[in-house]
C-alpha cells in the first residue's frame, strides 16, 4: 500500500514537458510556421531536383556506352544516328552534325566549313548542358539562403524571449525557454536544409563535368569523320582471331616428327657402304 501511494504521488508530481517542438512552434505563431513552411519547401525541392537530375545523368552515361558500341559500326553518320534513341543527347549531337554538314554544302566557298561545323557542334553541346544544369541554381540558392532563413526565425525567437523578460521583470526559465527553444530549432532546421543542398549541388556539378567531357569527345569524333568524308573513325575494340591460336598446337606437334626424320636421314648417310 505504501509503494502504491508513493507511486501515485510521484505520478501526480511529475512535471509536463511544455518546451517541445510543437509547443515552441505554437508560441512562435504565424511567423514561426511561415518560416518553417519555407524551409520545408526548400528541402522538398532540393531532394526532388537531386533525384530527377541523378536519373537524367545516369541515362546519359548509360546511352554513351551504347553509342560507342553501335554508332560507329554503321557505314555513315546518318545510319548510325538511326540506331540511337530519338530522345538521347547523343542522337541530338549526331542530328546536328548531319544538319551542319548539309548546310555547309549549300554555302559559298567563302565560308570556312570547319568553323561552321565546329560552331554548330559547340551550340549543340551548350544546349544539352543547359538542360542538364537546369535546377542546379535552385540547389545553390537553397544552400546559400536556408541558413539565413533559419537565422530569421532565430532572431524572432530571441526577440520574443526579450519581450517576455521585459514583461515579467525577471529572466525566469519559464519565460525564456520557449522562445529560445524556438530560435534554436529554426537554426537547426536551416542547417539541415542547407547541408544536403550544397552536397547535392557539388556532386551533380562534378558529374555534369564528366558528361561535358564525353560530349566534347563525341563532337570531336563527329567533326573528324565529317571533315575526312567518313575516313576517320574511332578505333573499336575487336576480338582476337581464333585461327592463329588454333594453328599453334599443330605446329608444335609437328616438330618431333621433323626431328625424327632428320635423325634417320643422318643415320643412312653415315652407314658404311659394302
Amino acid at each position: 500500500m505504501l509503494i502504491e501511494l508513493l507511486t501515485a504521488a510521484g505520478t501526480e508530481a511529475a512535471p509536463q514537458n511544455q518546451f517541445g517542438f510543437m509547443e515552441a512552434m505554437e508560441q512562435g505563431g504565424v511567423i514561426a510556421w511561415a518560416i518553417f513552411g519555407v524551409l520545408v519547401i526548400m528541402s522538398v525541392g532540393s531532394f526532388y531536383i537531386l533525384i530527377t537530375k541523378l536519373l537524367e545523368q545516369n541515362k546519359v552515361m548509360r546511352q554513351y556506352k551504347e553509342t560507342r558500341s553501335a554508332f560507329w559500326r554503321a557505314n555513315t553518320i546518318d545510319d548510325g544516328a538511326k540506331k540511337l534513341d530519338s530522345n538521347s543527347a547523343w542522337r541530338q549531337l549526331a542530328d546536328d552534325a548531319v544538319l551542319a554538314k548539309d548546310e555547309v554544302s549549300k554555302m559559298s566557298d567563302d565560308v570556312e566549313a570547319h568553323d561552321w561545323l565546329h560552331g554548330s557542334m559547340a551550340r549543340s553541346e551548350s544546349a544539352i548542358m543547359a538542360k542538364l544544369n537546369g535546377g542546379l541554381p535552385f540547389l545553390a540558392s537553397v544552400g546559400a539562403t536556408s541558413p539565413f532563413v533559419g537565422l530569421l526565425g532565430t532572431v524572432i525567437g530571441i526577440y520574443r524571449a526579450l519581450i517576455n523578460i521585459g514583461l515579467a521583470g525577471s529572466a525566469s526559465i519559464d519565460k525564456v525557454a520557449g522562445p529560445v527553444g524556438e530560435a534554436l530549432i529554426m537554426t537547426a532546421i536551416g542547417l539541415l536544409v542547407a547541408v544536403p543542398a550544397v552536397l547535392a549541388y557539388n556532386w551533380l556539378q562534378s558529374r555534369n563535368r564528366r558528361i561535358q567531357a564525353m560530349l566534347s569527345g563525341f563532337s570531336t569524333e563527329l567533326l573528324a569523320n565529317i571533315s575526312s568524308n567518313g575516313a576517320v573513325k574511332p578505333k573499336l575494340a575487336a576480338a582476337a582471331p581464333a585461327s592463329k591460336t588454333a594453328a599453334r598446337p599443330a605446329a608444335t606437334t609437328a616438330k618431333p616428327a621433323t626431328a625424327a626424320g632428320s635423325a634417320s636421314t643422318a643415320a643412312s648417310t653415315t652407314r658404311p657402304k659394302p
